[in-house]
């Protein structure tokens, strides 16, 4: 009888260890994607910073040719035809993440009133060794799309000496907001920027 139950003990044996060694499997297994999922939030969370600093660096460029956009009246042609940059800033903000921009980097799309960037991202690090096979080499990507949008459709210009340059142009922007900017001495640009361009991101 007590022969019988160490044979029985003796075989069952093999089985724990396989047992065991299975739980270990997926164990690393879910510890892999885990890791991987977490590499991925981390990559979009780069992409999106990156496009929105671009945005932003894109939207504080603005200054200089919008402001010489509007003694002459000129404000249509400004919207229309406005350099979209900012691209390195978005290198920049995507280093900071640990992540790189990968081909295309940064495709801007000038839109008259509405521009858009968009960025793909890859992370520095890969996920690593693991169990499962692939994932030494396997790096997480992201991308994300901002638009750079015009808040301000109703505007007037004054001249007020009549010699065809504008003096004064006065804003209707969305939300009720009212802007008056004098061209000749406008104020800090900082202040007046995000009334009249609005930075977000959007599905893409």
């Amino acid at each position: 009888m007590t022969a019988r139950l160490r044979g029985e003990a003796g075989q069952a044996f093999p089985i724990y260890v396989v047992m065991v060694a299975g739980l270990l499997f997926l164990a690393f297994a879910f510890f892999t994607v885990g890791k991987a999922a977490a590499l991925r939030n981390g990559a979009q969370g780069a992409a999106d910073a990156a496009v929105l600093a671009a945005a932003q660096e894109s939207r504080r460029q603005l200054e200089a040719p919008f402001l010489a956009s509007l003694p002459e009246s000129m404000l249509d042609m400004f919207l229309q035809a406005h350099p979209v940059t900012g691209c390195a800033a978005a290198q920049a903000m995507a280093a900071e993440n640990d992540a790189k921009l990968t081909p295309p980097k940064c495709v801007t799309m000038p839109g008259g009133e509405r521009d858009e960037i968009r960025v793909d991202v890859k992370t520095l690090k890969p996920v690593g060794a693991s169990v499962v096979p692939g994932m030494k080499r396997t790096f997480a990507k992201g991308h994300a799309t901002a638009v750079i949008e015009w808040r301000c459709p109703k505007w007037r210009s004054v001249d007020y000496n009549d010699d065809t340059v504008q003096d004064m142009y006065f804003f209707t922007c969305r939300g009720g907001e009212m802007l008056a900017i004098s061209p000749s001495s406008p104020p800090p640009w900082e202040q007046v920027s995000k009334i009249l361009f609005d930075v977000h991101l959007v599905d893409s």
